[in-house]
């Protein structure tokens, strides 16, 4: 089987290359199929996703057999300011990728969000597959209208919404904390938007299970359990040791703070039903992939002092 990654620079994209590299995840072996799988890694720097041609000559010279797209414009509020550039990247960027690979005949695998919903209460019942979208932002709306170019032009497809992603390289919520609270030793995060911490290590794992089916369809695929950005950053000052005093805001004091940011959903809590219903839900307990995750970070810092 061969392998091409669209965004293999990033979060996601450095840990799907690291467990296919390794045959295995935190979670255990991967699928027989992709053992020893050869892997063609692009980023922004070696293939833009938004010039179709260029897509396509990639596609023609590699023939991978599954494309799994990584790639996104993730700012959110930078997405605000630059909404020609979110809409390349975020829309047509998934369009040009499904358009090539259905005409070689690969799977694509495409990585959304869960801020394609509005955040609307439900009931405090967790979103499953079923829930209307209805963005707030200008990346859920590019983000959602690149969904649904994959799912015009690539019947071979999974969509795959995840969200609040966190890996041991880049920039994500994670380390912002940590280094944040390092630095001031006091943190102020937003207590009333609620959703699922999700570690790069369960996604990458359930994307590769998902890429060796017919299973095609939409996916919610997201840490188990429900929390706000204020329980999650708690956990990460005390896991990370991190000594700061971590104190509780509302989106209202947030955005009176900050009136240039993005509006974010209040309850974008997923339900992972048809991860449930066809491959099997392994998605772990948000805290104890987080534990995990510290485990594994905190063994490497030490390796490295």
């Amino acid at each position: 089987m061969k392998i091409l990654i669209s965004g293999s620079k990033g979060q996601l994209g450095t840990e799907l290359q690291r467990m296919l590299g390794a045959g295995q995840s935190e979670l255990g072996p991967l699928p027989g199929e992709v053992q020893g799988a050869a892997v063609a890694c692009y980023d922004v720097d070696t293939l833009d996703i938004t010039d179709l041609a260029a897509v396509r000559r990639v596609f023609a010279a590699e023939q991978p057999d599954v494309v799994i797209n990584c790639s996104a414009f993730t700012n959110v509020d930078g997405c605000e300011r630059e909404t020609d550039a979110a809409f390349r990247v975020n829309a047509l960027g998934p369009r040009n990728l499904a358009m090539a690979a259905a005409e070689i005949g690969a799977k694509l695998a495409h990585v959304s969000t869960d801020y394609v919903f509005s955040g609307a209460p439900n009931g405090g019942v967790p979103l499953d597959e079923t829930a209307l979208p209805a963005p707030v932002s200008a990346y859920g709306s590019t983000k959602l209208l690149g969904e649904a170019y994959v799912r015009q032009f690539c019947p071979r497809s999974f969509i795959l919404r995840t969200a609040w992603l966190y890996s041991y390289t880049g920039k994500n919520f994670v380390f912002t904390m940590m280094n944040v609270g390092r630095k001031t030793g006091a943190l102020t995060v937003v207590s009333d938007q609620l959703g699922n911490p999700t570690n790069a290590v369960d996604l990458g794992h359930h994307i590769l299970k998902l890429a060796v089916t017919e299973q095609y369809g939409l996916y919610h695929c997201t840490g188990s359990g429900v929390c706000s950005w204020y329980e999650f950053a708690c956990e990460i000052i005390r896991l990370s040791g991190t000594p700061a005093v971590v104190t509780p805001c509302t989106s209202d004091e947030y955005a009176a703070a900050h009136p240039e940011a993005a509006r974010r959903p209040a309850w974008s809590a997923l339900d992972n039903r048809m991860l449930r219903c066809t491959v099997g839900d392994g998605m772990r307990d948000w805290r104890a992939a987080l534990e995990c995750f510290f485990t594994h970070y905190n063994a490497n810092a030490e390796e490295a002092k």
